[in-house]
Formats: C-alpha cells, sequence, structure tokens
C-alpha cells in the first residue's frame, strides 16, 4: 500500500494540474473515518470550488475522469467514489494492500526509517543533579528522551544524547555536609543532624565508601575516598562521584546512555557564562536597576523583565541556561529538545528570550522542550510514596526491580508526557491483556510460535517468504492487518515530527489488536501450502513491524512468553 500510494499521489498531482492548472492545492489522501467508505480519501474538489467558482461535486467528477486515466490508478485502485459534498473516496485493490508485505520483508530492520538528511540533533534530558538516587519522574525523562532520540534516528538525524547537571552549588554542599555528619556517626532523628540534611539510607552507603578509601569510577569522572571525616571538598568530590555510578548503573539497567556529560561548573570556568552577560550587554539588551542586571525579556514575549545578576553579584539560575544553549548553538544543532519536568515551564520564555537577545543568529522558538508531569507510582492500591533507600521518594531502580525494565519503559511512554500518569506496579505484573505492554509483547510471541510450528510440521522455510504468492490474503482481518503495516512509516515521521513517541505506544497496540483479532478468525496452518505461506508471510511482516517499533521504545520482543 505504501507503494501504490506515492504512486497514487503522483497521479493525483497529475490529475489536479490537468483540471485546475496553476492552482495551489497540495496532492494528499486522508483516511476515512469509517472502513466502509475505503482506504484513501481525497478532499481536493471541495478545496477547489471556491477558487475555481465550480460546484465541487462536478469537480470531484472530473477530478476522477483524470484519474482514471492514469496508469497507477488503473493498476491499483478498484472503485473511486463521490461522496456528500464532495468527497472523493478510494477502495484499492488487494494487491495494493499486499505489497506491504513483501516490502516489510525485503526491508527487515530498515522498514520505517528515513534516509540520513545531513542534520544534527541534540536532545538533553535526565540531567539530574548527582544529590540521590534517581526518582521516577527521572525515569519517565529517561524513557521519553531515549525514544526520542530513537524516532529521530528513524527519520535521518544524526542524534546527540546529552546529560547536564550541577556539580556545585547549594545542592551539592549539602549532600557533603549530610555525609560528613554520617562520617562523624550522626543519623537522621539525633538532635544534631541538620535540618536540610538529605535522609536516605545512600548518604550512610556514601559513607562508608569514603571511610573504606574506595575508589569510585563514573561514566565522566573518578575519585578515591581519603577517609578522612574533616575532608569537606574531598567528600563532595567523592559523593559526586559515587552518586554519578549509581546513576550509570540505573541508566544502564535501563537502556539508556549518553553521548556527552555537560558541567554546569564548566559554564563558568570557560568564560561562557560571562561571555553570554556581555552579548547581551553589548547588544543592549540589558539595564540596571537596584544594584542588579536585567534582561529586557519583555522584548520577547516574556511577561515581565527577569534579573540576570542579582545586587550580590551572583548570576539567577537562567543565566547559565542561556549561555549552555548558545554553546550548543556553537556546536552546530540544528535542532535541540530539552526534556524536563513540567516545573521548568517558567525557563522556556527567559531562555529563550536571552537566546534571541544574544543575537547569534538563533532561530525563534529554539530549543523544544517536552515537559512532562510527575509519575505517582501505586501497589497494592495504595500510592507509594517513600522508598527507604532515597528516604523520600520512589526511585527508578524500585520499579525496575518491582517489575521489569521493559514494563518501566513502555508504561512511562503509553501517555502524553503532559498528563499525569499512575505507575500502577501490580498491573504490570499481570499476564494478561489489561497490561499493555504484556498484550504487545504476546502477539509477537504468538507469531513466533505460530512460524516455529510452520516448520516443524510442514517443512516451512522462512527465507521463502519473501516471494510467497499473496494473493490470497483478502480476508477482512488481513486487510485490517496489512493496512496497519503500512501506516508505520508515516506513523514514525508524525511522531517524531510532533515530539510524540507516545504514538508508537498507541500504534502498537492497535497493531497487536489487529493480529489478536486475526489470530482469533483464521486456521493459519490449514489450506494449501501456498495458502498457508502466504499468511506466514504477513504473520512474519507482522513480527518484524512489532520489533522494529518496539525498538524505537527500547522495549524487547521476546520469543516465548
Amino acid at each position: 500500500m505504501i507503494q501504490a500510494k506515492e504512486q497514487l499521489l503522483a497521479a493525483l498531482g497529475d490529475a489536479l494540474a490537468e483540471i485546475a492548472p496553476g492552482a495551489a492545492i497540495e496532492p494528499a489522501f486522508e483516511s476515512p473515518k469509517q472502513a466502509a467508505h475505503g482506504d484513501l480519501a481525497c478532499t481536493a474538489a471541495m478545496q477547489l470550488a471556491r477558487p475555481q467558482k465550480k460546484n465541487p461535486r462536478e469537480l470531484a467528477g472530473a477530478l476522477i475522469a483524470a484519474l482514471q486515466a492514469r496508469p497507477a490508478v488503473q493498476q491499483w485502485v478498484e472503485a473511486l467514489e463521490i461522496a456528500g459534498p464532495g468527497f472523493i473516496n478510494i477502495r484499492l485493490r488487494p494487491a495494493a494492500r499486499q505489497q506491504v508485505v513483501a516490502q516489510v520483508l525485503a526491508e527487515g530492520a530498515g522498514f520505517g526509517q528515513a534516509a540520513a538528511n545531513g542534520r544534527k540533533v541534540m536532545v538533553e534530558f535526565v540531567s539530574a543533579n548527582p544529590t540521590g538516587p534517581l526518582h521516577v519522574g527521572h525515569g519517565r525523562q529517561g524513557a521519553l528522551g531515549d525514544a526520542l532520540c530513537n524516532l529521530f534516528a528513524s527519520q535521518g538525524w544524526q542524534v546527540h544524547r546529552e546529560f547536564y547537571y550541577n556539580d556545585a552549588g547549594v545542592q551539592i554542599a549539602t549532600l557533603a555536609n549530610s555525609t560528613q555528619c554520617r562520617l562523624k556517626g550522626l543519623k537522621p532523628g539525633d538532635a544534631a543532624w541538620p535540618e536540610s540534611a538529605y535522609n536516605g539510607d545512600y548518604i550512610q552507603d556514601i559513607a562508608d565508601a569514603f571511610m573504606a578509601r574506595a575508589t569510585v569510577q563514573a561514566d565522566d569522572r573518578e575519585f578515591t575516598g581519603s577517609g578522612d571525616p574533616d575532608d569537606l571538598d574531598g567528600i563532595r568530590q567523592f559523593a559526586v562521584a559515587y552518586l554519578r555510578h549509581e546513576q550509570d548503573l540505573d541508566l544502564r539497567a535501563f537502556g539508556v546512555r549518553f553521548d556527552h556529560y555537560y558541567l554546569e561548573s564548566s559554564l563558568y570556568t570557560s568564560g561562557r557564562v560571562e561571555e553570554a552577560v556581555a552579548k547581551l550587554v553589548a547588544a543592549g539588551k540589558t539595564f540596571e536597576e537596584g544594584g542588579a542586571l536585567w534582561l529586557r525579556s519583555t522584548d520577547y514575549g516574556d511577561d515581565k523583565d527577569r534579573v540576570m545578576r542579582k545586587s550580590d553579584g551572583g548570576y539567577t539560575y537562567f543565566v547559565p541556561d542561556v549561555a549552555y544553549h548558545v554553546h550548543k548553538w556553537q556546536r552546530g544543532f540544528d535542532k535541540v529538545v530539552n526534556v524536563q519536568g513540567s516545573d521548568h515551564h517558567g525557563t522556556i520564555a527567559r531562555v529563550r528570550a536571552g537566546l534571541q537577545a544574544a543575537g547569534v543568529g538563533i532561530p525563534t522558538g529554539w530549543p523544544d522542550y517536552v515537559l512532562h508531569k510527575m509519575v505517582t507510582v501505586m501497589k497494592g492500591g495504595e500510592e507509594v510514596k517513600i522508598s527507604k533507600r532515597a528516604g523520600s521518594y520512589v526511585t527508578l531502580r524500585d520499579l525496575i526491580e518491582w517489575t521489569s525494565r521493559d514494563a518501566v519503559r513502555f508504561f512511562l511512554i503509553s501517555r502524553k508526557a503532559d498528563t499525569e500518569f499512575v505507575f500502577d506496579v501490580d498491573l504490570a505484573l499481570k499476564a494478561n491483556d489489561e497490561n499493555p505492554v504484556f498484550y504487545v509483547q504476546y502477539a509477537h510471541a504468538r507469531i513466533c510460535s505460530v512460524l516455529e510450528k510452520w516448520k516443524a510440521e510442514h517443512g516451512g522455510d522462512p527465507a521463502s517468504l519473501a516471494t510467497a504468492d499473496l494473493a490470497g490474503l483478502d480476508a477482512p482481518t488481513e486487510f485490517a492487518l496489512m493496512n496497519r503495516l503500512a501506516e508505520y512509516p508515516e506513523m514514525l515521521a508524525r511522531a517524531a515530527e510532533g515530539l510524540a513517541p507516545h504514538d508508537v505506544a498507541f500504534y502498537l497496540r492497535d497493531l497487536a489488536s489487529a493480529y489478536h483479532s486475526y489470530y482469533a478468525a483464521v486456521r493459519f496452518l490449514d489450506g494449501s501450502a501456498a495458502a498457508m505461506a502466504a499468511r506466514m508471510a504477513l504473520l512474519q511482516a507482522t513480527a518484524q513491524v512489532l520489533r522494529n517499533a518496539l525498538a524505537v521504545l527500547g522495549v524487547s520482543a521476546p520469543e516465548r512468553m
């Protein structure tokens, strides 16, 4: 159907040029709202009616006549019908729908993948400060960000994954002080325990390792503890390295990797913050008032001007963000996407204002943001709020240990990022149709089982399926399944364009549903060898697309369950 649709689009363009020369209208098809109306719909006649000053049904008749003269229409179209005020419904021949099976089998893992476009995209996600274990919100960022990267890669982008974090500041000082207190024998609840300290058991783990003079290595740093409880700077560096190592373990368990770790402190040591501020001052986009330096962010749509440098000389938190994004632009990224919690919404306008005011050529609306809401965890019918290890929240590691990596990734992507999500641990453990990840993975495993039975009982050769005669695939459930397969490339492209990885999860459930309906309706291993081969080709193509889509989400496709 994909190749047929491409040829039919070209034929539609030619037909439009014939009946309405010079008309500014792009050839396009839509999906009919009801399957009974056909496979494709065209609204061009209604769009042309006003500028052409003609009746839309009359134009639809002329367009159909022009289309019927085209070889592609003669080859792939069974019927063209006018409906309503001027819709054209198109019913395809079975061969047009069947061709997607051969295409999937020929392209394999490459089905749905676009050619390299020569453009670079950076996705920044997780970006957790090393002050404690990763929580479920970081898990949602990890799942969203990694799936976005896979989506962009599928569309030909050169993808760069980046993790940005602060290795200094108040939170890191609190981490160091909390660890030092543990080293000196204090614990939460003691009279001398600081109110602002971190209370989780992981602080004691850090203190024990520091006292043992352990060496900890993370993806971006390594440090050896001195064992001296008075070595506060050493404690700070050791604690940061220790927690970065812990985060790396969590991310590896989650199947998430990064190309680069970017330190907020480097923006100051490299002079990039001062350089960005100097650009804004030189551009005349700042003013001084009350001993502070302000950005005229209202010039760029912000609701009020923003303080950049406080009266005590320190910079507000959005200033290093501006410097960081100027550096992203300087590194040559055509597109930048930041995956962050919804609490970052207020920073978007001021960061974009700063980037526009800097005058370095950054386009309006750059970078893009995907903001996600937090996750509520339910277990045994009750909300889980506290992890003993973290002291105050449920960790990503908790979720993975309670369920599985596949379940956590699929669940956290299965809703739009800007909607609140309830992660039901009990549902994630169910081995039935209520559990969406089980439902999808079971479809793949079921197909593998049927293919194995075909090979064992009928001597089937999977290598022969690429050239199977598909003409017998004409049952309604077969057409429905082939239509789903044909939707995959366009779905991927839309999901990447719309920064919407949840669309892939939705698609997978629809594809699995189409397969399960087919399974219930047809006896795959009955009939002639040719009939079986055609069905096996459709099953193998379906399994391939399930694998391809699950891979985008970072979820496995088991052969047995």
